[in-house]
């Protein structure tokens, strides 16, 4: 059998096994607290407060460690660091099950959001590696379709069910975390590259200090990294003050959080179309604006609709959000100068913006519910508009060698 068919089929066990890492090892852990506060709480004795902290501080090791992540693994290879991250990520989200107060609570929070970026920047370079540039779009699209389910499952049944059988939401902690450490194995023993030529490949190791060189260099990256840093702070705010917002407009509790889990279902049946998509369109680009598009209706129409209108604004945007999310990172690889050598870190750069605006755009949004309760959407919304602009004013270039050599 030849090499290059080995490879052929090689691809899809790497793409599934990066997909099951991104919902079991990343999503699900991370987005099974939110539901899980509730038992926490009454645990620890914390408050709303403090509650509120918790969650958000998970994203504040994510502005340095996704560069750092990114980096080593563009320069030890992506298998090497999904291996020994999984464990860390499984040890550290177990972790958080062992907190007998607020302090260590937050210290194990703040372990697991340092471990966790870990996966979507060396999922992301371990399937480049493999696949050729017209099927890129599709591939991040189904890494991109893994997280919505992980956040689906991981909100749907971490409580409900979960709880119940293993006796708590200690428990619930350490499943998830054996989860993660069991998934470590295969990554283990997974091919670091492909062994015939292929379209993307790696180009072999690069030091640290070179591909931040590199990379940071490049204008193109920190323009993708504002235009990230505005859309994703746009749907980190919508999501965080989603479910506050609907009960205070006298929704019940259940249909509150319903409306949330149907952005994520939305989300995970449209993000394969939408990356096959931009594959035979041609042009990521032109893809990602008409999602924007509809992140701005959606989100800036939840600040004056109500009812039904409201479910449907909500699937709009969740219809596009992952889907934008797997066709921005091919964008991010196609850009003249990175390629699969500097994946890792060029993404990682990309998200750490991000990450910035996942913590600064939902505290500046709530601050303005004292105007009236449905202005901190207005403001997402124009977040979105700025990066509208910048995504229209973005260049793409559709080259082979770019992804060869970059």
């Amino acid at each position: 059998m030849s090499s290059e068919h080995i490879n052929a089929n090689y691809k899809w066990y790497m793409l599934t096994l990066a997909m099951a890492t991104n919902a079991c090892v990343a999503a699900a852990p991370l987005i099974c607290i939110t539901v899980l506060f509730k038992e926490i709480s009454t645990a620890l004795g914390l408050d709303l407060v403090q509650i509120g902290l918790t969650w958000g501080i998970s994203s504040l090791p994510a502005v340095v460690m996704l560069l750092a992540w990114g980096a080593l693994g563009d320069r030890l290879g992506p298998t090497r660091i999904l291996a020994a991250g999984a464990v860390l990520i499984g040890a550290f989200g177990a972790l958080r099950g062992l907190a007998y107060d607020f302090p260590s609570l937050l210290a194990a929070v703040l372990l697991f959001g340092c471990a966790s970026p870990l996966v979507a920047m060396n999922t992301i370079k371990a399937v480049g590696m493999w696949f050729p540039r017209r099927q890129l779009g599709l591939a991040n699209g189904v890494l991109a379709m893994g997280f919505a389910f992980g956040f689906m499952i991981g909100s749907m049944i971490s409580a409900t069910i979960l709880s119940p059988w293993l006796g708590g939401w200690r428990n619930v902690l350490f499943f998830y975390g054996a989860i993660a450490i069991a998934l470590s194995v295969p990554w283990l023993f997974a091919k670091s590259a492909p062994g015939g030529a292929m379209p993307i490949r790696q180009t072999g190791a690069v030091p640290i200090p070179q591909a931040l060189r590199q990379v940071a260099r490049i204008r193109r990256v920190w323009w993708l990294g504002l235009i990230m840093l505005s859309v994703g702070g746009c749907i980190q705010g919508t999501l965080g003050y989603l479910p506050l917002y609907l009960r205070g407009q006298g929704w019940l509790a259940s249909s509150a959080d319903s409306a949330a889990s149907a952005f994520h279902f939305a989300s995970m049946l449209f993000v394969v179309p939408i990356a096959v998509w931009s594959d035979r369109l041609g042009s990521r680009r032109k893809v990602l604006l008409a999602a924007v598009i509809a992140m701005i209706v959606g989100v800036g129409s939840l600040s004056m609709v109500d009812g039904i209108a409201v479910w449907l604004a909500v699937v709009l945007v969740g219809m596009v959000r992952d889907g934008f999310m797997g066709v921005f990172i091919t964008l991010i690889l196609e850009t003249e100068g990175i390629g699969a050598t500097y994946a890792g870190t060029a993404t990682g750069m990309v998200m750490s913006m991000s990450a910035l605006g996942n913590l600064l755009a939902p505290p500046l949004g709530n601050s303005l519910a004292s105007i009236a309760p449905g202005v901190p959407f207005v403001a997402w919304a124009m977040l979105a508009v700025v990066g509208f602009l910048g995504l229209y004013a973005f260049q793409e270039r559709n080259a082979e060698s770019v992804l060869v050599t970059g």
